[in-house]
């Protein structure tokens, strides 16, 4: 009696916005932040040539060694496919930083710790994520769901006096889970996502541009480099 009882009382409460989901097309606004990664894979042991002409092998790790936060700003466009199907396309800034941190195995200082070097790497992408939205029917002013899609992506940042840089651009896929939420004048979409980039976004040619030759063994202790992100964000439509 309880159960039915709390079944005909969700079903009797006033909806918000009930036609809002029927529109064949609609455009909103996408504020949020991010935390970012970078997994590296490191080359291992590299042979170096020393100032007298001597070679000498060096053990050099790079790891960014905590997640970094940032910020995203975008619109959004999104198409109606059916009553649980729709495609959104996301064009978003995200502006942040990355820590990374180079541990030279090889040179130790007097307490027998490896020399570290560090490098702040600023993180500005333009993205322009292309979604698949499958949605839930709606329970009174909530409908949850879940989306998977592709986020080709523009780097905006990179030092050509840094230790690493990134390519121009990236490629990402993401998944993620939200839910709608109907409110008397707009609805709110908070969604969690997590992407993580398809290519090798490190730039290896840049070693060979430096004019610090200190820093060549550093640049060259990886070789490849691929991006992740947990996307935390908030549409308005």
């Amino acid at each position: 009696m309880a159960a039915t009882l709390t079944a005909a009382a969700q079903g009797d409460a006033v909806q918000n916005r009930p036609y809002t989901d029927l529109r064949p097309f609609h455009f909103g606004v996408v504020v949020g932040t991010h935390m970012q990664d970078m997994e590296f894979n490191n080359i291992g042991p590299q042979m170096i040539m020393n100032a007298d002409g001597t070679q000498a092998e060096k053990i050099i790790t790079c790891d960014q060694d905590r997640w970094d936060t940032g910020f995203n700003v975008g619109v959004l466009g999104e198409l109606r496919i059916s009553n649980h199907l729709a495609f959104r396309v996301a064009p978003t800034m995200y502006f942040g930083n990355r820590h990374l941190t180079f541990y030279n195995m090889t040179d130790k200082l007097e307490n027998g710790e490896p020399i570290r070097q560090t490098q702040d790497m600023k993180s500005v992408y333009i993205g322009v994520p292309l979604n698949l939205i499958f949605a839930a029917p709606r329970l009174d002013n909530a409908r949850p769901y879940i989306m998977v899609g592709a986020d080709p992506m523009v780097n905006l940042s990179g030092g050509d006096d840094d230790y690493v840089k990134l390519k121009r651009y990236d490629f990402c896929l993401e998944v993620g889970l939200g839910c709608d939420i109907y409110l008397p004048f707009f609805k709110l979409r908070p969604e969690l996502k997590f992407c993580y980039s398809l290519i090798n976004s490190l730039d290896t040619q840049h070693p060979d541009h430096l004019r610090d030759e200190n820093m060549i063994m550093y640049a060259k202790s990886v070789n490849e480099a691929r991006s992740k992100m947990i996307v935390l964000s908030f549409y308005f439509e």
